[in-house]
């Protein structure tokens, strides 16, 4: 009898234990939803992709009309953080930047935006995105910066980035990095790409992407995997973009940019039209001028179009620097001829042979092509009086295939490419690699005071890759 009274209750004790146990899981279970705008996310295979937290993420840095004294930075976090901050600091050899006499702190603009992508069954999400100008800064000089509600808590600011001005000497090399089309399997497939960049060149000044960094507008968790890819890299390296076909609407004919260009990057608002804000501008970096061209847009009204034509005008003819560079999602000559741009052409191409336009960087053909306007450079290794290069460059996996024509000097299919672009004084060096560092096309421009360029074809490491080749129909 006594054995039996005890083994009753040893019973009801674990039964009362487990009870507790369970109770205490569903409270915590709770305690986590009560703090949490989704409340369902965790059935969600991407969640840590799509929605936002108190700690900041999707951090970038972009390159303002005055680099030289400031940056732009941009990153989100839930709407629980209404207001928010950005510290700076010259960079110490230790923790001494931490010394509040050394930290400067401004407060950032802040928008909470709701998105329910529809077209991908996306759920809703409510984020906070948040931006700033930090300005009066030195040129040439060391910086630490990080992102954060304000809290005297570390876990809900951001790690310490560190990011360099440009210096005042003007004629000081500098590289920047070029990205045709990310655009499908970002996270996959793209990520490789823009790590193999930076570690090739890790002292790299700035990025440009020429349009479709992803494939759908609206798509957040497309943009979580663009900005989970590039990760710390975005927010070290500054970047300049310009948007493609794919991040404007597709449901309402490509009219309308993505509710998220804006809020996500922070880019000059000095192009034509207040729709043009932060899409076509133009920027200085040392002796390089630097124009994006809204090229959808362009096609969308030709109200844009005139505006930007007559904008790109006025910006060449008043330009003091040394070299320009034109950026646009569609390629003025495509790699293929049924994806012809005419108008784009007929009304651009024209200030670009007047003002003699160094280099146009392109994307949306999804494979490599780099030449002239003329025939006459083509199987020569020294060209004189080269005139525009014109190149089309695809980062992403998706291949199109494209055809011999008679401004390509170089081509390329079913290749995944970045371009490193180095600016010294006198020349660019310009290097198109696989994303194994393998050479795939390069030459070097040297402009004299005159304006006149000598053009030196370099030798690839690659040889002609075509789809044909790796793809049996």
């Amino acid at each position: 009898m006594k054995k039996i009274i005890i083994v009753l209750l040893s019973f009801v004790i674990l039964t009362a234990c487990k009870t507790a146990v369970k109770e205490a899981h569903h409270h915590d279970d709770g305690h986590l939803h009560s703090h949490s705008h989704y409340s369902g996310m965790l059935g969600i295979d991407a969640h840590k992709l799509i929605f936002p937290s108190k700690v900041p993420d999707r951090i970038i840095v972009s390159l303002t009309e005055d680099a030289s004294h400031s940056f732009a930075v941009n990153w989100r976090t839930n709407q629980q953080v209404d207001t928010a901050y950005v510290q700076v600091a010259e960079e110490t050899h230790g923790p001494d930047f931490l010394l509040d006499k050394n930290k400067q702190q401004f407060t950032a603009k802040t928008e909470l935006i709701t998105l329910e992508n529809t077209r991908d069954q996306e759920p809703l999400v409510n984020a906070a995105f948040h931006s700033a100008i930090v300005k009066n800064l030195k040129e040439g000089t060391n910086y630490v910066y990080r992102v954060g509600d304000g809290n005297k808590n570390d876990d809900t600011w951001s790690e310490w980035f560190q990011i360099k001005t440009p210096p005042s000497n003007q004629s000081e090399p500098f590289s920047f990095i070029y990205f045709g089309d990310a655009q499908n399997d970002v996270k996959s497939m793209w990520s490789r790409v823009i790590r193999k960049s930076y570690k090739m060149m890790p002292e790299v000044d700035f990025m440009l992407h020429a349009g479709d960094l992803i494939n759908h507008s609206e798509s957040d968790k497309e943009w979580g995997e663009w900005f989970y890819a590039g990760s710390f890299i975005h927010a070290t390296v500054p970047s300049i973009m310009t948007p493609g076909n794919h991040e404007y609407d597709k449901s309402v004919d490509r009219k309308n940019l993505s509710a998220l260009w804006r809020p996500q990057f922070t880019l000059p608002e000095n192009g034509p039209l207040d729709e043009l804000k932060e899409t076509c501008y133009a920027l200085d970096y040392q002796n390089m001028k630097v124009v994006s061209i809204d090229a959808q847009s362009f096609y969308n009204s030709e109200y844009s179009a005139k505006a930007q034509t007559k904008w790109l005008d006025s910006v060449l003819a008043s330009n003091t620097k040394k070299w320009v560079t034109i950026t646009m999602h569609y390629p003025i000559y495509s790699t293929k001829k049924g994806r012809d741009n005419k108008e784009l052409r007929e009304n651009l191409k024209p200030l670009i042979d007047k003002y003699n336009v160094d280099l146009v960087l392109q994307g949306h053909d999804h494979t490599y092509a780099r030449g002239y306007a003329s025939n006459e450079g083509l199987g020569k290794t020294i060209v004189k009086d080269a005139g525009t290069v014109y190149a089309v460059s695809v980062s992403g996996p998706k291949m199109y295939e494209s055809q011999d024509q008679e401004w390509m000097v170089k081509r390329g299919e079913f290749t995944q490419l970045f371009q490193i672009i180095t600016v010294e004084n006198d020349t660019i060096k310009y290097n198109s690699y696989t994303t194994k560092g393998k050479v795939y096309d390069s030459f070097d421009l040297v402009k004299n005071d005159k304006g006149e360029k000598t053009l030196t074809n370099n030798k690839a490491e690659v040889n002609l890759r075509l789809k044909k080749d790796f793809v049996k129909e």
